[in-house]
């Protein structure tokens, strides 16, 4: 299985200004895998150390910061012998001995010759947890569930990403149906390595929908393993909650919804933790699309999407059969599982702000908003052929914005600076606008 964060992985060897590298997200997206596959294409040898239970090793950063004693108890736990340049040094569940993230501090000062990558189920809660951890001193990236282009590539249609990369809208729009039919797939399966690779083997939707059930299984005992049984209870009914407010005409997040009397002061750790964790995203509403965009954030209005299509899906019970069933699919829970879609496209590109905007009145919404460099691109997303737009009419009525985008299941369309862009499309948006 091809992974895309593999060219930024390169990109930080090559860096001149390397520091050790903090992978994050969820747990399953593969993150250990792509470390040691990274390794393997790119390192002599690689070093891989994982603290899940191993006392010898955490008991030696525990003790010191003396990067030359850390190598030696590294290479007497991985049996490799380090060589800076040539070895990868892995160190993976690291959230179980803090103490070895604040290490990370006296590698980039004393030793920054040795090439160090870090990842842990859970490390986002551990490092807010952390007082210890090493600002400043290391470097950041995510990893995401596969994008739909991944997805192509690992069932084999990586011809099809080949011609939408290369915009050979000559070719594009003739099979669209094909890149629909496609594109229902992965709505339906998803971005999930595990499940992904599982309908490689067995090509069995009921299978799939087992090994997401198993994966939510999964993060639901986390929730009790790593918080006190009233905040795990909290994040429980928050959890189960997303699916049936994403169902919702307004998508705003409602407290109330979760269950009776519920309040924000009660649940506000429990959304921080599961967007900590990765399970989730969070967007808040601006009021203004203005520069600084932050600066317009409404802190109290956002909505929450959990972090796969997919898992989306087997949280609301979705059918296997709405994949053969037209294009209901695209429309399914209101065009929840199309805004999912977009917003995850947009996230593997490592988008950090991303934003949504409702009129004051409320009669406009736009599900999206974008800021790149001194853009604020407004998306609406479409689920359908439709491809009436009163809210993004509006949108631009009022703020004029140097690009506008509608996303839906049309062929591509450019019209005064309107970019219609296939759903198929999606991760390609940036691309698209240059």
């Amino acid at each position: 299985m091809q992974r895309d964060a593999v060219s930024q992985l390169i990109e930080w060897k090559n860096s001149k200004k390397r520091k050790p590298l903090i992978i994050q997200g969820a747990r399953q997206v593969g993150k250990t895998w792509i470390m040691k596959e990274f390794g393997k294409l790119e390192y002599k040898n690689v070093a891989y150390v994982s603290f899940d239970r191993n006392k010898r090793l955490k008991d030696t950063f525990s003790q010191t910061v003396e990067v030359d004693l850390l190598i030696s108890a590294l290479e007497l736990s991985s049996g490799i012998k380090i060589e800076p340049n040539n070895t990868l040094i892995i160190l993976d569940e690291i959230q179980e001995c803090p103490e070895a993230l604040t290490t990370l501090k006296y590698f980039f000062e004393n030793a920054p010759k040795y090439h160090i990558i870090v990842a842990g189920s859970l490390l986002g809660v551990s490092i807010h947890k952390d007082t210890g951890f090493p600002v400043g001193k290391v470097d950041f990236m995510t990893l995401y569930p596969l994008s739909f282009f991944e997805f192509l590539d690992a069932i084999g249609e990586n011809r099809y990403r080949k011609i939408l990369e290369e915009e050979k809208f000559e070719l594009i729009t003739p099979f669209s149906d094909k890149l629909i039919y496609l594109l229902k797939h992965y709505y339906y399966i998803g971005g999930m390595p595990e499940v992904v690779q599982e309908y490689v083997d067995n090509k069995d939707y009921n299978s799939v929908r087992k090994l997401q059930e198993n994966i939510l299984n999964s993060y639901e005992q986390d929730f009790s393993k790593h918080t006190s049984g009233a905040m795990a209870q909290r994040i429980k009914y928050l959890w189960h909650s997303i699916s049936s407010q994403l169902a919702k005409e307004n998508k705003k997040f409602i407290y109330g919804a979760i269950k009776q009397g519920a309040k924000a002061r009660e649940y506000e750790e429990a959304i921080n933790w599961l967007k900590d964790s990765g399970l989730i995203y969070k967007v808040n509403r601006i009021s203004k699309p203005e520069l600084p965009i932050r600066a317009y954030e409404d802190l109290s209005a956002f909505k929450l999407y959990v972090l796969d299509v997919g898992l989306l899906g087997a949280l609301s019970n979705l059918s296997a059969k709405t994949i053969i069933d037209g294009d209901k699919i695209f429309s399914e829970f209101k065009g929840a599982l199309t805004e999912q879609y977009v917003l995850q496209q947009l996230k593997n590109k490592q988008n950090k702000s991303i934003n949504y905007w409702i009129s004051r009145s409320n009669v406009a919404e736009i599900d999206f908003i974008l800021q790149k460099d001194n853009d604020i691109i407004p998306i609406e997303v479409k689920s359908s052929i439709n491809l009436k737009a009163k809210s993004l009419a509006q949108y631009r009525k009022d703020f004029n914005p140097k690009y506008a985008v509608r996303t839906s299941l049309a062929s591509y369309k450019v019209d005064d600076n309107l970019y219609n862009i296939p759903l198929y499309m999606a991760q390609m948006l940036e691309e698209l606008l240059k």
